[in-house]
C-alpha cells in the first residue's frame, strides 16, 4: 500500500519567492529512504542552483550538496561541508536539466552512497563522507521553482506514516478543522509491485500572511513520464476557496495551440487557451454549448514558448481562480460558473508534452 496522508498548500501564485527553502526531515536519513524533489528550472541569468542535505537549518554541516551549474556547457558539482569547511569536489561534466523545463531529482540513501536519478534516469553515485543519520533538514536554493518534496521509504511495509510533517523555515499555511465538512481519509491504493512502499507528499508552500481556511484534501499525484494527449481526470472533491492545481509538460516545436480546462458536467468553467499563431493566452467559459467573452490581457510577454517547459499553477479563491505560470503570476479569472464543488474535472489536450498532474 502506498498513501499520501497529508498536504502542505501550494505557494499562492502571486508570491515569487518559493526558494531558498528549508524543511526538517522527522527522524533523519534512513537507509531505504528515498526523496523526490520536483520543480522547473528558471530561465534566468542565474546559472547554478542546489539541493543539500544537511544538519539543521544552518548551512555549515552538509552531508551531500548536489548543485547543477548551467556554465561552461553545463555540469554538476557533488560535495560536503563540515563545520563550514568544503571538501574535495566531484564532478559530473553533464547536464541532464534545462532552462525554462521542469525536473525530477530522486535522491535513494544506501548503506554506501547517495543514488541520484534524474527524470527517471540514473545520473550519479556519490559515497557517503558523514554519517547520513545525522541529515535531519533539506534545502533548496538557487534559480528553481520548487513544486514538492515527497519522502518514500522503500523497504518498510506500512504501518503508519514515517514522516507526518515538515517544519518550514517559513510560515507555513495549514488549515484550521473544517466546520460541517469532514476531512477526506487518506489516499490509498494497492501498489503495482514489491517492495512494498510509503509515501508521504508536501506541497511546498511560501506565502506568509496569506490566510488558509479549507480542509486539508490529499492530492491525487501521477507519476508517470508522459500522459495520454487529450488527458482527463477527476478532481477529488471538486473546488473550493485554497484548492490548487498543478499541470507541466513541453510544448511542441510545431505547436499551435493546447488547453487546460476545468470542467463541470459538459461545462467549461475556466478554459485556459495558449494559441501560439495568435501569440495570445485565451480565458474563456462555455455554458451549454455557448462561449463567453474572451479574455486576452496580459501583464508581461507571452510565457509559453514552442519547444520549451512550463509549469502552470491554478490556485481557486472564492472569486477568481489565479494563474502562475514558471513561478510568475499571470492573472486573475473571475468565476462565472460559482458552484465550485461542481466543478470536478480537468482536461488537458492539444500541441504539447504532458509530464505531471496533480488535482
Amino acid at each position: 500500500m502506498s498513501v499520501l496522508p497529508r498536504l502542505f498548500s501550494l505557494s499562492h501564485p502571486s508570491d515569487t519567492q518559493i526558494v531558498p527553502f528549508t524543511g526538517s526531515i522527522q527522524g533523519g536519513l534512513q537507509e531505504g529512504l528515498q526523496v523526490t524533489v520536483n520543480g522547473i528550472v528558471h530561465q534566468s541569468s542565474a546559472t547554478r542552483f542546489a539541493v543539500n542535505f544537511q544538519t539543521g537549518f544552518s548551512d555549515q554541516d552538509i552531508a551531500f550538496h548536489f548543485n547543477p551549474r548551467f556554465e561552461e556547457g553545463g555540469y554538476v558539482v557533488c560535495n560536503t561541508k563540515q563545520k563550514g569547511s568544503w571538501g574535495a569536489e566531484e564532478r559530473k561534466m553533464q547536464m541532464p536539466l534545462q532552462k525554462g523545463n521542469p525536473f525530477e531529482l530522486r535522491f535513494l540513501v544506501q548503506s554506501m552512497e547517495f543514488q541520484v536519478m534524474v527524470n527517471g534516469n540514473l545520473f550519479t553515485q556519490y559515497s557517503h563522507r558523514v554519517p547520513f543519520h545525522r541529515v535531519d533538514a533539506i534545502s533548496v536554493t538557487g534559480a528553481v521553482g520548487l513544486t514538492n518534496i515527497s519522502f518514500q521509504n522503500t523497504r518498510v511495509i506500512l504501518v503508519q506514516p514515517a514522516f507526518s510533517g515538515m517544519q518550514f523555515s517559513q510560515t507555513a499555511c495549514v488549515p484550521p478543522k473544517p466546520k460541517g465538512r469532514k476531512p477526506k481519509s487518506p489516499v490509498s491504493w494497492q501498489a503495482n509491485a514489491a517492495p512494498m512502499t510509503q509515501t508521504v507528499i508536501h506541497t511546498i508552500q511560501s506565502a506568509p500572511g496569506h490566510m488558509c481556511s479549507n480542509p486539508v484534501i490529499p492530492p491525487v499525484m501521477y507519476t508517470n513520464p508522459t500522459y495520454p494527449i487529450p488527458y482527463f481526470t477527476a478532481i477529488p472533491g471538486g473546488l473550493y476557496p485554497s484548492k490548487s492545481i498543478t499541470v507541466s509538460g513541453t510544448v511542441l516545436s510545431s505547436a499551435q495551440r493546447f488547453h487546460i480546462n476545468l470542467r463541470c458536467g459538459s461545462d467549461i468553467a475556466f478554459h485556459l487557451n495558449p494559441r501560439f499563431n495568435e501569440n495570445a493566452v485565451v480565458r474563456n467559459t462555455q455554458i451549454s454549448g455557448s462561449w463567453g467573452p474572451e479574455e486576452r490581457g496580459l501583464p508581461q510577454a507571452m510565457p509559453f514558448s514552442r519547444g520549451q517547459g512550463f509549469l502552470v499553477w491554478i490556485i481557486c479563491e472564492g472569486h477568481c481562480f489565479k494563474v502562475a505560470v514558471n513561478g510568475q503570476h499571470l492573472f486573475d479569472y473571475y468565476h462565472r460558473l460559482k458552484n465550485l464543488p461542481a466543478i470536478n474535472n480537468l482536461e488537458v489536450g492539444g500541441d504539447i508534452q504532458l509530464t505531471h498532474v496533480q488535482t
